[in-house]
């Protein structure tokens, strides 16, 4: 498993990540301890959680992922071994915090509460789930519309989250900081006030990227290159669309999709770049989850692929995906199809 730098620190993580938002939803305890004892077997230190998780999200589940770990890290004793992300969430759930929106004392809450359900003294990367403003990666919009944030309070909100950040990391709790479903905008304001004021760096972004979604190809990838902020890709697979399992309406029993009553990225729009990229893949002989892992590795923005899974076996698979190159023909073909199909819902 190759590794590689973590914005701008000393840490090095795998370039596959190990995603848990499934375990206390679809996934039991021991299920999320059996993915962790084969992630770290197969050259895995990198896992990625949230206080929101599990999901889909309700009352009921919040938190019950970082308890998961935590009880692996008691058991285990591999708590050093491993490099460990979690977030804060954001407004909008009413059992989170009465549904506020990030702020100072709501950072400070939630790492204390993530340290008790993780039952470790530190998190090693805190991101920021989502803004405290409305932006493209939720709204589903083809433009930008201001009117979705109030501008006055979008740069004292971002200073008073990053003091505390600081504060967290001088007290140990917390080593680096990153953002999570953030624009090039957003990103830029959190590096200015950090150079300003000697606040904590961003380190990292955790984006969607799939072959349904490349944003972060455009401006992004320019400012990661050169502000060495680089991507944790989420959603790699599109959610597990991408593999053809929710083609023409289908919701297979267990699946993501039918827990939540629909299928994220499956719909008119994307089914035929999705049939597209299976063709592609059985053209060359690949196994069309591995060859959509296996591209997003190869972009120099990347620093980590995040992957889920609900059963052992796709697991192993994605896992795999690290041990494959592809060829340029196959990449050629890859951006073919993107050109067809560069937008979808």
């Amino acid at each position: 498993m190759k590794t590689k730098t973590l914005g701008r620190t000393d840490i090095s993580v795998s370039e596959i990540c190990l995603g848990t938002m499934t375990w206390g939803k679809q996934n039991s305890e021991a299920d999320g301890h059996a993915q962790m004892d084969y992630a770290v077997e197969h050259g895995i230190n990198f896992f990625d959680t949230a206080e929101m998780y599990a999901v889909p999200p309700d009352a009921s589940t919040y938190g019950k992922t970082e308890e998961i770990i935590g009880t692996w890290f008691k058991k285990s004793g591999k708590r050093d071994q491993v490099v460990l992300a979690s977030k804060v969430a954001g407004g909008g759930r009413p059992w989170v915090r009465d549904g506020r929106g990030i702020d100072g004392p709501s950072v400070r809450e939630a790492v204390e509460g993530s340290l008790r359900r993780l039952q470790t003294d530190r998190i090693d990367l805190y991101q920021i789930h989502w803004p405290r403003r409305g932006h493209y990666h939720f709204e589903g919009s083809w433009d930008y519309n201001p009117y979705t944030q109030h501008k006055e309070s979008v740069i004292p909100n971002m200073l008073e989250v990053l003091q505390v950040m600081g504060e967290l990391v001088r007290e140990g709790k917390i080593l680096h900081f990153g953002l999570s479903n953030e624009t090039a905008w957003g990103t830029m304001q959190y590096l200015k006030l950090s150079v300003e004021l000697g606040l904590p760096r961003v380190q990292t972004i955790q984006n969607e990227y799939n072959f349904l979604r490349r944003y972060y190809d455009m401006d992004l990838a320019e400012l990661a290159f050169h502000e060495d902020v680089g991507l944790l890709a989420y959603s790699p697979l599109a959610a597990g669309a991408i593999s053809g399992k929710y083609l023409g309406g289908m919701l297979p029993e267990g699946t993501r999709g039918a827990v939540s009553g629909s299928a994220y990225r499956n719909n008119r729009y994307t089914e035929p770049a999705i049939r597209a990229y299976m063709a592609l893949a059985e053209k060359h002989g690949l196994d069309v989850c591995q060859m959509a892992i296996a591209f997003c590795l190869t972009k120099p923005f990347m620093t980590s692929v995040i992957i889920g899974a609900t059963t052992m076996d796709q697991l192993k698979v994605n896992i795999a995906a690290a041990d494959l190159e592809l060829s340029d023909a196959v990449l050629n073909e890859i951006q073919q199809i993107f050109m067809r199909f560069p937008r979808t819902l």
